[in-house]
């Protein structure tokens, strides 16, 4: 009975101590050590994830957005984990960690909120969606707001003000937030 405590013991210290497990990182790239690139087609961070997973040489991932200037959204598969920087344009995991976006600040990131559209303008590139969610902020009718990421509905990035909240759908292209 003694020696079954023991064991019980050793178990659950080992499980507290266990790490919790690897998430994505949205906001970093991991530069170097890379093996293999490709153009996501679908323009989704979990592609290139799920790819990293079914590849044998693959210890780590970084994926870029398109740019403001335009080109394809790039998966860039890596034989080693590399050091990660701070960086909005990528995402980046290890092998085994799934794809989870931020949520900071009221902005629901890979979000769209379809329909219910004010107006929408064209703006800077701007990663955090922020400067669209001022902008739903400024409109006194505005109620929510959809940032579109430059290079997947066009070269430059837009902001969608919506006059009611509508529902959200996932879509790596977007951030969106309810500001009333």
């Amino acid at each position: 009975m003694r020696n079954l405590f023991a064991v019980l013991w050793v178990l659950l210290g080992a499980l507290a101590s266990a790490p919790a497990p690897a998430r994505a990182q949205a906001g970093f790239d991991r530069p170097g050590g890379d093996y293999l690139s490709f153009v996501v087609r679908s323009g989704d961070p979990a592609a290139c994830a799920a790819r990293c997973e079914r590849e044998t040489h693959c210890r780590a991932w970084s994926f870029s957005y398109p740019g403001a200037g335009g080109g394809s959204p790039i998966c860039w598969l890596k034989s080693e984990v590399t050091p990660r920087v701070e960086n909005w344009c990528c995402v980046s995991g290890v092998r085994g960690a799934g794809v989870s976006e931020p949520r900071s600040n009221g902005a629901e990131f890979g979000i769209d909120r379809i329909g219910g559209d004010l107006r929408d303008v064209d703006l800077a590139a701007d990663p955090t969606g922020a400067a669209c969610k001022s902008a739903c902020e400024a409109e006194g009718r505005c109620r929510a707001w959809t940032y579109a990421r430059p290079g997947y509905e066009g070269t430059s990035a837009r902001c969608y003000l919506k006059s009611r909240v509508t529902l959200p759908r996932r879509r790596p292209c977007c951030i969106s937030g309810v500001v009333r």
